[in-house]
């Protein structure tokens, strides 16, 4: 990792851990608050340790860029936790051949960035 991409990364997950201390949930219950900081800090650990063995450049910045867009969707919709896809089910292609290549592709290219690191549904 590049002196650039570690000063990056620091700041991000910094910036994550002061946004978890001044968090208030939307509908400004304290338990709700508490629960809210404590999902934003467990998964800012859970991936910030996932990704620390990267190695390739663009897979840091990819990265980078989800968890940007991470902070400012939770930010914007005062909501730390992911937003919904709807992508295409899979049932309409064939199970085998071109056609599921296709599909699985077409949904890959339709995921957002925020959700990269989400498991596959």
């Amino acid at each position: 990792m590049t002196a650039s991409y570690r000063r990056t990364v620091l700041s991000l997950y910094t910036r994550v851990f002061r946004i978890a201390r001044t968090w208030q949930a939307q509908s400004g219950v304290t338990s709700e608050t508490e629960t809210e900081r404590k999902y934003i800090l467990q998964e800012a650990r859970a991936l910030f340790r996932q990704n620390q063995q990267l190695t390739d450049q663009e897979s840091i910045k990819r990265c980078i860029e989800e968890c940007e867009a991470r902070i400012e969707i939770g930010l914007h919709y005062r909501n730390p936790y992911p937003r919904a896809t709807y992508l295409p089910p899979l049932g309409l292609a064939t199970q085998k051949g071109r056609r599921l290549r296709t599909q699985q592709r077409l949904r890959k290219q339709a995921k957002p960035i925020y959700l990269e690191s989400q498991d596959e549904t």
